[in-house]
């Protein structure tokens, strides 16, 4: 999918101990004889671009708000990323605008994006470096060989027409066994038929690439309406003044939740205001979708592996 060599130099800012970095990195790199680049042992967006430039590296590694974060370094174009050609984006959603960013403005024309879980030893689908920028930024690719791909209904569990909404599930020789000493649970997510359920939504197009639409839990109920959170964090990745964005359902007396957009602002000195919002929103979006509160932050509470805790987001702001 990379076509690593041993002329190959990848900086890893990911942590080793994570799938990403213990898998994707450290095993994937390794066996093609490439080298490894570390660029501290915590991520520092400068150091991450000043190692790129000073190692000449040819592939980057990150999620998504690692990328947005090195983006928006107020002195980004001063590094010299020219070396780069390839990298992987994984870890949780991959918003297209900032793929397109990673593209054109980090020399990055092969990079790729991995979907998959720790369940699955992690990557089910990727897309290919000969894959056109549509589907190198608009899905996560089809599945990898020996592995098989569905959505499904998720309170059926019959499977669904390609171009429906549904829960992904995947099976093959990667999925795990289950959980230690907790069948249970192992239950809850691997049917009878060996199938993992992701509780991620999707949709399987007529190429068999596939799109992410969302999670399961994060879904928002707003008057009766299901809402996905990733389609208006998509959509808003365009505003001028937003660097990064995410969106939650909170808890509302009429409607039963309401959205509510949390945002990074690309200049703190000039964040976007509500009515800024609404006012882009509105030719683009249905009207329940448009989030009817705003939150700027400096920053999103992570996890240790980079995601970002949005069930933080919906107690702290959900009041």
């Amino acid at each position: 999918m990379i076509a690593y060599t041993e002329a190959d130099r990848v900086c890893l800012p990911v942590p080793f101990y994570h799938c990403f970095g213990m898998v994707m990195g450290n095993l994937a790199i390794t066996s093609h004889g490439a080298c490894i680049v570390i660029p501290g042992p915590s991520f520092e967006p400068a150091a991450v671009l000043a190692a790129v430039q000073q190692e000449r590296c040819t592939s980057l590694y990150g999620v998504p708000t690692m990328f947005i974060a090195e983006l928006n370094l107020p002195d980004f174009s001063s590094y010299d990323l020219s070396s780069l050609r390839t990298g992987i984006m994984a870890g949780s959603p991959c918003p297209v605008e900032v793929m397109k960013r990673v593209v054109a403005e980090m020399h990055m024309d092969e990079v790729s994006i991995c979907y998959g879980m720790t369940e699955t030893s992690p990557v089910s689908t990727q897309t290919r470096r000969d894959d056109d920028l549509e589907r190198r930024t608009g899905t996560v690719g089809r599945a990898l060989p020996h592995i098989e791909v569905k959505v499904v209904d998720p309170a059926t569990g019959v499977t669904l027409e390609r171009g429906a909404a549904g829960e992904l599930c995947t099976r093959g020789y990667s999925v795990m066994l289950g959980y230690w000493d907790q069948p249970d649970r192992t239950a809850e997510v691997i049917d009878a038929g060996r199938w993992m359920h992701t509780g991620d939504l999707a949709v399987m197009r007529d190429d068999g690439y596939v799109q992410v639409v969302g999670r399961i839990k994060d879904m928002i109920i707003r008057g009766g309406e299901n809402v996905y959170p990733r389609e208006i964090e998509e959509f808003l990745h365009g505003h001028p003044k937003i660097a990064d964005v995410q969106v939650v359902g909170v808890p509302d007396e009429r409607y039963g939740e309401e959205i509510l957009a949390c945002v990074i602002p690309r200049d703190p000195a000039d964040p976007p205001v509500l009515e800024e919002i609404t006012a882009y929103c509105r030719e683009r979006l249905a009207h329940y979708k448009i989030p009817r509160r705003l939150r700027v932050l400096d920053a999103f509470p992570m996890t240790v592996s980079g995601k970002v805790r949005k069930i933080e987001l919906r107690e702290t702001y959900g009041g």
